[in-house]
């Protein structure tokens, strides 16, 4: 099998589909989201360990293997001649690998585009001050952070720096000056990105999502220094997502974080 052009047909299928995912895991079919749910790529064969391995070697670098072996996981962001752009989560189920590919599009929809309240508009006026989208996975919470960075690009001269892992949207600098930074490329990880941020000169900071309490220390720092910053978090309600970044700190901290 030519795994290059095998990989390349299943990609383009998904797009046109309309797919969100694309699974590549031994014993099943290829398989797509569509509108939520799974659907085989019945004309494709089976996949063996061999084939999986194959298609998915197509996507990793060799230090992206080397990282893959020693971690068991990776995470990175792959684009098809620059039309079909992926982030990519590549793993081990059962001995055997396995990827999951998330479609990304490459035109950043605007909030009219995404039909989101007018009201979201305001969040893009902030100067400073700490703006957190939140919801379950797969529910649109990077597609709308990118578009409320890609407003403020267009509209405001301020310097954007974010911070991702991997980087999903990339952002064409219009009035703004946007730097992005991938983690294991840009900056070796999190929480070295977020130290040094604000020695970057920063007017808005994005991170792609908060995952333990010396992000979130950092980030609320930035805020209270002066500086619009925006993330993510995996929680479904307002209430939820206050309790979860209290309960991320020690005891000793947690009324500090509360006041």
């Amino acid at each position: 099998m030519d795994y290059q052009n095998k990989l390349a047909e299943l990609m383009v299928l998904a797009a046109q589909q309309g797919a969100s995912d694309l699974h590549l895991s031994v014993g099943k079919h290829p398989t797509v989201r569509i509108d939520g749910n799974l659907v085989p790529v019945s004309s494709e064969p089976i996949l063996t360990p061999e084939m999986t391995a194959g298609l998915i070697s197509v996507l990793l670098t060799p230090e992206q293997e080397e990282k893959l072996i020693s971690h068991r996981e990776i995470d990175f962001a792959f684009s098809y001649e620059d039309k079909i752009r992926f982030r990519i989560n590549v793993y081990f189920q059962r001995g055997y690998l396995a990827a999951a590919l998330r479609l990304i599009p490459t035109h950043i929809r605007t909030i009219e585009e995404l039909n989101l309240p007018p009201i979201i508009h305001e969040f893009s006026k902030y100067n400073q001050g700490f703006v957190l989208v939140v919801g379950p996975a797969g529910h649109g919470k990077t597609t709308t952070l990118a578009a409320l960075i890609d407003e403020i690009n267009h509209k405001r001269m301020d310097h954007i720096i974010t911070i991702e892992d991997p980087i999903e949207y990339t952002f064409i600098q219009d009035r703004a000056l946007v730097d992005q930074r991938e983690v294991g490329s840009d900056t070796l990880n999190f929480h070295n990105g977020l130290r040094s941020v604000l020695r970057q000169d920063p007017d808005v900071v994005m991170i792609g999502e908060m995952r333990d309490p010396e992000s979130i220390s950092i980030a609320l720092t930035a805020a209270e220094t002066g500086h619009l910053v925006f993330s993510t978090l995996h929680t479904n309600s307002s209430s939820q997502t206050i309790d979860r970044i209290i309960d991320s700190f020690p005891a000793n901290q947690q009324n500090q974080v509360r006041s």
